[in-house]
């Protein structure tokens, strides 16, 4: 037999107690309520890829990245900014993807569900019958022992008057005596039938227990594969993104890698250059000696003003 039907694991001496059907139940609760949490657990992951992917998304399409730069490292950032915006893309693909698995573990959820209301209802019927059975045939066992004991007050009260005179007491008690026998041979029979009965039920509860057992645990073998499988993919899942995201970045370091100091420099100056001579000096001119030059032939200055001027210059 499997774990749950040997017979020390889940059996209780106790006719009336199910706690051995309860416990698998609980256990059973239990697996069901942390495939729960794991499919909360993708919907947040999910949200959180989604919400990054949309943000690196806007990051990359929207923010300037060096965009004045020229020739080979502005090519290098246009790969960088496009293999961003491939990341993001992948991020959101992978918060669909995540999306999809906890869908299939919803539904995986509840066919188990599904499956196990089945058991659950045959169960519960048939522990409801074996608690009614028990309370009729515990009835069934008072009954006739109050009969048995009313029997041998009768015995005793037929005994006690046998010195009696009165004919008509006499009768009366062995009257009484005759009916309290058959009372007893009833509750007896009747009795017997209840336990009868009541082992039918229990052996037909036995049966019905194991059934649901060894159904209980291929479901809860099922399920821990499942989970198992699920959240081996999960991270299968979250390895790829990685890898993927690695590519794209590998294609970014390719592409500086063709980046050229030289080259750029080059481009620039051929692009840019506005000559290759410099301006000459630029000469002292004295003023008065370009006045002097400019005074027509035959007008001279005069000797007092020239000399004031250098005066004045001379305490500037």
């Amino acid at each position: 037999g499997g774990l749950f039907i040997h017979i020390p694991n889940f059996w209780f001496a106790d006719i009336l107690s199910t706690i051995g059907y309860d416990n698998i139940i609980q256990h059973l609760n239990n697996g069901r309520k942390n495939c729960k949490e794991f499919e909360d657990f993708l919907k947040e992951r999910a949200a959180i890829e989604e919400r990054y992917g949309k943000d690196l998304l806007s990051l990359s399409r929207k923010k300037p990245c060096g965009q004045s730069e020229i020739n080979t490292l502005k090519r290098a950032l246009e790969v960088f900014k496009q293999q961003v915006d491939n990341v993001a893309q992948c991020h959101i693909q992978l918060a669909q993807s995540l999306r999809e698995e906890a869908k299939k573990m919803e539904e995986f959820r509840e066919k188990q569900k599904l499956q196990r209301k089945k058991t659950e209802l045959v169960m519960d019927a048939i522990h409801k019958q074996k608690s009614l059975q028990f309370k009729k045939t515990m009835d069934a066992k008072k009954n006739y022992e109050q009969k048995c004991r009313d029997k041998d007050e009768a015995e005793q009260a037929v005994n006690r008057s046998a010195n009696l005179v009165n004919p008509k007491q006499q009768e009366k008690l062995f009257v009484k005596l005759a009916t309290s026998k058959t009372a007893v041979e009833d509750s007896d029979k009747a009795y017997m039938l209840h336990i009868s009965t009541l082992d039918k039920v229990r052996e037909e509860w036995q049966s019905e227990h194991i059934k649901a057992c060894e159904a209980f645990e291929a479901q809860e073998c099922e399920r821990i594969n499942f989970f198992r499988n699920a959240l081996w993919l999960h991270v299968n899942q979250l390895s790829q993104q990685c890898v993927t995201s690695d590519e794209m970045y590998e294609q970014v370091r390719k592409s500086l890698e063709m980046c050229s100091i030289q080259k750029d420099i080059e481009y620039f100056v051929n692009q840019r250059k506005t000559g290759q001579i410099p301006p000459a000096p630029i000469m002292y001119e004295n003023f008065y000696s370009s006045q002097k030059n400019a005074v027509p032939a035959g007008k001279a200055t005069g000797p007092n003003l020239a000399r004031s001027c250098l005066y004045f210059l001379f305490y500037l």
